[in-house]
């Protein structure tokens, strides 16, 4: 089972929307790169939902639910979309800088392609960002 990191700004569709819609079409991706991410996801795979550009901070989990298909927000047919579906929010969310400074995320895409939206996550990326979810935020 793969893992991703889906990348929102928050002011646009927070993860908050995401619960109180249930779930929702990941659309709207314009990156050939991020597609490709995209179409690699298979239903049950889960992703944590990063809040870019405000909050620079993964604040949930959701599962893929339905595989890439046309993204109907793209009149040329290029592109691709999949639906997602709300798990849990984290317990405490984790910045950008954080992830940063964590050794375990060194090689991590999301701070090697900082412009992706779409980026997988390796099998020990994930653990160490659920555990650093799991303990308290280190003072400033």
């Amino acid at each position: 089972m793969a893992f991703w990191l889906l990348k929102s700004e928050p002011d646009v569709y927070a993860f908050d929307d995401l619960v109180r819609d249930g779930g929702t079409v990941w659309d709207g991706v314009r990156n050939a790169q991020a597609a490709l991410n995209l179409k690699a996801m298979a239903p049950g795979e889960e992703a944590l939902f990063y809040h870019s550009n405000i909050d620079k901070a993964a604040v949930g989990i959701c599962r893929v639910t339905e595989a890439a298909f046309p993204d109907p927000t793209d009149p040329t047919g290029r592109w691709v979309a999949v639906r997602v579906a709300p798990v849990a929010p984290l317990p405490r969310a984790v910045t950008l800088a954080e992830m940063k400074a964590e050794p375990a995320l060194g090689g991590f895409q999301l701070i090697r392609q900082t412009r992706l939206s779409v980026v997988p996550v390796r099998e020990g990326e994930w653990a160490a960002i659920r555990a650093m979810a799991a303990r308290p935020a280190r003072p400033a």
